[in-house]
């Protein structure tokens, strides 16, 4: 994978914006350690930075191509799973290739299908190409948003960015957040609604959509969406259509110039691509999978078993690795170095975040990337296939707001009066369910509990999944290290999405569909281990840090936060007897613990980023 920004002015000499170009480029860095090019040529400019994983020798970007008197130009994050398939119809076509990468493959698409090139990849993308003959930039991002795109257009600047760090590096672009930014994250967050990148001049490019910006302006518009169809297979046809697809999307993901291993929980989503990939390198001669898990030290002694987290990890990865005779890594991670790395963290991000969901998987990933470059990852499963709590319990189902975030008053209780006044959050908050239930693409037929399920299908893929996949890039990516995740294949979540609930939840288990079609994959007891989601500390000295972070930057007058919170409350927050609640306030893993850390996030980043609120 790899980092791309640059911006595009009408009118303006960019020649001599070279070092604003390449300081936004080199913030990138951690995206594409191996390599930095840069492309100036008025009225564009594009910054590339390179993590080599097809064709190392040959792949730099950005990249150039020539068709009669017309010059494109390409910056690109991604992998085209289907680049073989594409090269040989390009071959067909009349094109000449000159490397074995698939961004070459990209650039030769657009030129012979232009922008409607996007609806034949298969793949994780985000791109930008110059069209000298149009005199226009063609930008989108892959189908369900696995890699993230940014931009700005103020003024008659476009600027884009891979992340948003680069982007604020440019003059025209401004860190400041007004009400909507604050309510994203007071009350949304972790999570973003989709299209809106908190700082005010920042957009997101949403998942599935295209940008075209030229001399007219700016439009951006979508070229895929998921359809609501009747479903035609039985169950056992349902359960082998769903293993052919999981396990052709794997297989083209499993390949790569550079070691791959997998990441493993000992839970049904990570064992079976485990499983596939031995099974696949067996096949093909290809010798022993190299698999890894992340836990924290001593965190048996203070694990308890409770609803949202009812077993530990350990045995299960055991399990799995006896199994399938892996190449296993255990990954142990201290607490302090957990607390530690909430910081950096959230520059990864450049937002606050998960907390130590997210400072976990940043830590767990600089260790994987000692020995691999590219890692497969269990990712989106539970919100394709229905596994979270909040899928099966019917006090979730009927909340009337996003399920994965029940406490909303409790949240915007932690505001100071005046900027609930400003802000509004939980009107906010009802817009945005609102705005979310009404894209659902319904089926006439349905009625009664289908159609809820389908509403709950697709919040979770278009809402809640797309916070975990921002989460998996940005700690990847923060270490060097590729992440790729097959349940986000578009043909299998298109197909998942219009299986009817009883079949999803065949043999009454969460994921049915999936176990059974499984069956055969997995040893029988990890088929039908209930459900655990990733790892999390249970130290109480974890909590007893983040507490302290918290009540000294209460205790501190300078501190950015306190113009925006309700300081009793909060105080009172972290003396109760609760504090170390259980009871998620955000997804399954964001409890009492997590709560403090995000506020000491939000603290650090308005301090760090200098935003200004207005």
């Amino acid at each position: 994978m790899c980092g791309i920004t640059g911006f595009i002015q009408w009118n303006r000499d960019l020649t001599q914006e070279s070092e604003l170009l390449v300081r936004m480029t080199d913030s990138l860095s951690n995206r594409g350690p191996d390599a930095s090019g840069t492309w100036i040529s008025n009225p564009c400019a594009f910054g590339h930075r390179r993590l080599s994983v097809m064709d190392p020798e040959n792949g730099a970007q950005p990249m150039h191509a020539l068709q009669g008197d017309t010059s494109y130009t390409v910056v690109y994050n991604g992998e085209l799973y289907n680049a073989p398939e594409l090269k040989n119809e390009l071959l067909q076509r009349g094109h000449h290739f000159r490397t074995q990468c698939d961004t070459e493959v990209l650039l030769a698409s657009y030129i012979e299908w232009g922008p409607a090139c996007v609806d034949r990849f298969n793949g994780i993308f985000a791109f930008a190409i110059w069209d000298g003959g149009r005199e226009q930039v063609f930008m989108a991002r892959d189908r369900l948003g696995v890699k993230p795109l940014f931009y700005s257009n103020e003024k008659d600047a476009l600027v884009f960015g891979s992340e948003p760090k680069s982007l604020l590096l440019h003059p025209d672009v401004e860190a400041a957040v007004g009400p909507e930014g604050l309510a994203e994250v007071f009350i949304v967050g972790p999570a973003r609604t989709p299209g809106h990148g908190v700082y005010s001049s920042l957009h997101e490019l949403k998942p599935a959509h295209a940008l075209i910006f030229n001399r007219n302006g700016i439009r951006t518009y979508p070229y895929w969406k998921l359809e609501s169809v009747p479903h035609e297979h039985d169950l056992d046809a349902t359960a082998a259509e769903v293993r052919r697809l999981l396990q052709d999307t794997l297989e083209r993901q499993l390949a790569s110039d550079v070691p791959v291993c997998s990441l493993l929980s000992g839970g049904l989503d990570s064992s079976a691509l485990s499983a596939l990939a031995v099974d696949y390198y067996n096949r093909t001669g290809q010798g022993r999978v190299s698999t890894y898990s992340v836990d924290y030290v001593d965190n048996a002694k203070h694990f308890q078993a409770h609803s949202f987290q009812p077993g530990a990890d350990g045995p299960w990865i055991q399990r799995m690795v006896d199994e399938l005779k892996t190449d296993h890594h255990w990954i142990e991670i201290e607490n302090g170095e957990l607390v530690k790395a909430l910081t950096q963290a959230m520059l990864v991000r450049d937002l606050p975040g998960m907390a130590d969901v997210d400072s976990s998987l940043y830590l767990f990933c600089k260790e994987i990337k000692k020995g691999a470059t590219v890692a497969i990852s269990g990712e989106a499963a539970d919100e394709v296939f229905g596994g979270y709590p909040w899928f099966h319990r019917d006090e979730m189902l009927n909340s009337g707001t996003f399920p994965w975030s029940v406490a909303p008053d409790m949240r915007a209780g932690l505001l100071s009066p005046d900027v609930r006044e400003w802000i509004r959050p939980l009107d906010y908050l009802a817009d945005r369910y609102s705005d979310a239930v009404a894209e659902v693409p319904l089926l006439a037929a349905e009625t009664g509990k289908a159609a809820q399920m389908r509403v709950m299908s697709y919040l979770n893929i278009t809402r809640f999944m797309p916070t975990l996949l921002d989460r998996k890039d940005r700690m990847s990516m923060g270490a060097g290290l590729e992440v790729r995740v097959p349940y986000c294949d578009h043909r299998l979540i298109q197909y998942v999405f219009n299986i009817p609930w009883e079949m999803k939840i065949t043999g009454g288990r969460e994921k049915g569909i999936l176990r059974k079609a499984l069956e055969g994959v997995l040893p029988d007891d990890v088929l039908y281990r209930k459900k655990s989601p990733y790892p999390k500390t249970h130290n109480p000295e974890y909590l007893a840090a983040v507490k302290q972070q918290v009540l000294e930057i209460l205790d501190d007058a300078s501190s950015p936060i306190l113009p925006l919170i309700d300081k009793a409350q909060i105080r009172k927050l972290a003396s109760s007897p609760d504090a170390s609640s259980n009871l998620p306030w955000f997804g399954q893993l964001m409890s009492g613990p997590q709560l403090f850390a995000y506020l000491t996030q939000i603290n650090t980043w308005l301090r760090t980023y200098n935003v200004a609120i207005r």
